[in-house]
């Protein structure tokens, strides 16, 4: 038997001995599904290791360095880019669900500690009673992504519009290092010191933010905390032409006003709007009318939404949405004209807002959209340019698509665009793609069975497989093309390709001082 799969099989052994039968699996099935994303099968894993405490996490990474053997963390498993999908034979996952204790609430001092592998709907349900929450508060797939993902990947959505990507959130962080060492940034690290400020020399803390989990091991994390807000308003637009859409998103980014700004195409709005109808769901409508503040208001506006169902966005051609913030009623009113004169002033029209008023009253819905609603395939693709490129950058993408659309109708694959900004600077526009393919387990498991049986199974289409990758390619050429930065780096994102050399070395440097074996998620960041 070679060395290195005796080694696996010996730590496989001694890590049973050390969290137990439940903190260690190896059995085929497990080790499969682990080894999986919601876009590729990595190499399958040679053990499953989850610690429930910070120790057990500590021990695991400690032996797994004595033997040489690498260790790839997992969350929520939501990645699209192999984020922790082995590349090699004879790794372990490191599995950090268990991992899932909300520390300290401070409201004193406004910050929270939590554990990685807290979701983010987790956080903010803990938080509420408080009347707190971090500035930016989630994914849409929170109910199952966690915070230690967010962090090694960074996340867009609730927030972002205002306060930025998670890091931006983030005060302190611990992080178990490959040899097993704990080390905590700001002044977390400070002897006697709580974590309640970042910046206190080198910004340690944001080393290990956005890094695809190549340097360490996320074990907790300190966000500070605002209040939750007093008045909120949600408004909805549509445009007759992409151009305008794009342009108006530009506009509104320019002006910081809005916590969430996001917009979609055609296709995707029709995808959205099959999925479910707006109304189906009970509880999606009861939150609604919860979260108006009064019972007046609530019936009102829950009446809206049910009287709109799903017809509403039947003719939209391009449509966007937004959330505003504020101290009050009046000064949140103001904000949103703002938003309106410039939809205005490009041609738009106000529509009925019920996508982001229910997405806002029922934050971290069910995961079934990584599935399209006639069982088809989901995977998405991003990047994220500077704010005035964003319309010109969104054309060009498209205008690749439609120099393939005979490849893409020939297979029945789906395009669509979701578009959502990030503070004033950022402009991210995510492609999605939906055709006839197989499911795995790891769909199977995130939507689950009762949603399973409502839609179609299809069989395995590898070529046209083939074909959504090569548009994804197309993707990122043209983010590349312009200096592009992206999410989830993983391994399919070109982030070793785009460094300038000195830059590289610096990131291969760090690499090594923090894991001179390159054990930690190896292959990931373009390491290993």
């Amino acid at each position: 038997m070679p060395d290195d799969i005796k080694s696996a099989s010996d730590l496989s052994g001694v890590l049973k001995q050390q969290l137990g039968e439940d903190g260690l699996k190896d059995d085929s099935a497990h080790r499969e599904f682990m080894s999986q994303d919601i876009w590729a099968k990595g190499e399958t894993a040679a053990f499953v290791a989850a610690p429930t405490t910070l120790e057990e996490m500590q021990t695991a990474v400690r032996a797994a360095h004595e033997r040489g053997i690498s260790l790839n963390p997992r969350g929520g498993g939501y990645s699209y880019t192999k984020g922790y999908t082995p590349d090699r034979d004879n790794v372990g996952i490191l599995d950090m669900s268990k991992l899932n204790q909300v520390v300290e609430v401070n409201t004193e001092d406004m910050y929270v500690t939590v554990q990685a592998g807290v979701t983010w709907a987790q956080l903010y349900e803990a938080l509420k009673p408080h009347g707190v929450r971090t500035p930016f508060w989630g994914p849409l797939s929170g109910i199952g992504s966690t915070i230690g993902g967010g962090l090694s990947q960074n996340n867009a959505f609730f927030g972002a519009g205002k306060y930025g990507t998670t890091g931006e959130s983030l005060l302190s962080i611990s992080v178990v290092l490959a040899d097993g060492t704990l080390v905590r940034t700001g002044t977390g690290g400070t002897k006697n010191g709580k974590p309640f400020w970042r910046y206190y020399g080198p910004d340690l803390t944001g080393l290990f933010c956005g890094d695809a989990g190549a340097l360490g091991y996320k074990a907790e994390a300190t966000f500070r905390l605002i209040p939750l807000p007093k008045a909120e308003e949600t408004a909805s637009f549509e445009f007759g032409s992409r151009d305008a859409c794009a342009k108006a998103m530009e506009q509104m980014m320019r002006e910081d006003i809005a916590c969430e700004i996001f917009g979609f195409d055609p296709n995707l709005t029709k995808v959205r709007m099959a999925r479910a109808s707006l109304v189906s769901d009970a509880k999606a409508l009861t939150n609604v009318m919860k979260s108006q503040g009064s019972l007046l208001k609530g019936l009102r506006e829950g009446a809206k939404v049910a009287l709109a169902g799903r017809g509403f966005m039947d003719k939209v051609d391009y449509s966007l949405h937004v959330c505003v913030e504020g101290r009050s009623a009046a000064g949140v009113k103001e904000d949103i004209q703002v938003l309106k004169d410039i939809v205005a002033q490009l041609g738009g029209k106000e529509i009925e807002n019920s996508i982001p008023k229910i997405i806002r009253a029922n934050p971290f819905g069910p995961m079934n959209n990584i599935l399209g609603p006639q069982g088809e395939r989901w995977v998405p693709i991003h990047g994220i340019v500077p704010t005035s490129e964003g319309p010109d950058t969104w054309a060009e993408i498209e205008a690749g698509f439609e120099a393939m659309a005979d490849e893409l109708d020939k297979h029945d694959i789906l395009t669509g665009f979701l578009i959502t900004s990030l503070g004033t600077t950022g402009y991210l526009i995510e492609p999605v793609f939906l055709w006839p393919e197989e499911v795995w387990p790891i769909h199977e498991h995130t939507v689950g069975d009762e949603w399973m049986k409502k839609i179609k199974r299809h069989e395995a289409n590898p070529d046209a497989t083939v074909v959504v990758e090569k548009a994804r390619q197309v993707v990122l050429d043209v983010f590349s093309k312009r200096g592009g930065a992206h999410f989830q780096i993983g391994r399919t994102y070109p982030y070793k390709e785009g460094r300038e050399d000195a830059t590289w070395k610096l990131v291969e440097a760090i690499k090594k001082a923090v894991d001179e074996k390159g054990i930690v998620n190896p292959g990931s960041l373009g390491l290993g």
